[in-house]
């Protein structure tokens, strides 16, 4: 089965439709799938529901699907970076599902796992458990939360082989295992492709089976907020 593709517009190919429901890894700018966002922009799809940690920056990430109204609902657990997204949310022109950051992360897992639906106490007696099932368990009450089965993940790593068995870098591990396992179709960019054999399978972050596609490609990396202390005098 053939997985690496020429470029991001070519592994996009015949997955894009209208309405559809994108998981998304990358933790601010970290680790971002940055050329896969692109060509989803470029495509023109409209009506997207993306469930991902944030929404990027303004001009950059996946604020760029912001940008061109392309995003109809966001599943996030934090939007404070991206002032468009502020906007469109609080004018009602972007519907947002909230959800706190480690609920967010095992509902992807939950989805790639095959679990429907798992009990938490995050949330519970705040706005996040309102219309939601409650159920005590030794005297606490307990949230159901969903399984997110996303119609497509898009992922970024390190380095994989050609089979997609792959490694991710430091913190830009983040949310990308647990997106690419939710997605029933799953997309990833690399920054360097090799045969298989050549990766150490205990090194293995995220298995193959849950890549069916794959591009190479250059990233720009961007640096989502630098502070820096004055140089003191000599």
């Amino acid at each position: 089965m053939k997985k690496v593709y020429g470029s991001a517009a070519e592994a996009l190919d015949g997955l894009l439709t209208d309405g559809m429901l994108i998981a998304a890894g990358g933790f601010g700018l970290c680790g971002i799938p940055e050329l896969l966002i692109d060509a989803i922009v470029e495509s023109g799809v409209k009506d997207l529901t993306v469930a991902s940690n944030n929404a990027g920056v303004d001009g950059f990430g996946l604020g760029k699907l912001l940008a061109t109204r392309q995003v109809k609902k966001m599943m996030s657990s934090y939007v404070g970076e991206n002032a468009e997204f502020m906007r469109q949310y609080l004018s009602g022109e972007l519907e947002l599902e909230f959800n706190p950051q480690g609920t967010l992360a095992e509902r992807m897992r939950a989805g790639g796992a095959g679990i429907p639906g798992f009990y938490t106490k995050t949330g519970v007696g705040t706005q996040i458990a309102e219309g939601k099932e409650v159920k005590a368990w030794n005297g606490q009450d307990y949230i159901l939360e969903e399984g997110i089965f996303a119609d497509l993940a898009i992922v970024k790593a390190w380095k994989a082989d050609t089979t997609g068995n792959c490694i991710f870098r430091k913190t830009a591990r983040n949310f990308n295992p647990p997106a690419a396992m939710c997605g029933k179709v799953c997309v990833m960019e690399v920054e360097e492709i090799v045969e298989p054999g050549e990766l150490d399978p205990d090194h293995i972050h995220l298995p193959g089976i849950y890549v069916h596609r794959l591009i190479q490609g250059q990233h720009e990396k961007r640096i989502e907020q630098r502070t820096v202390r004055k140089r003191e005098e000599a």
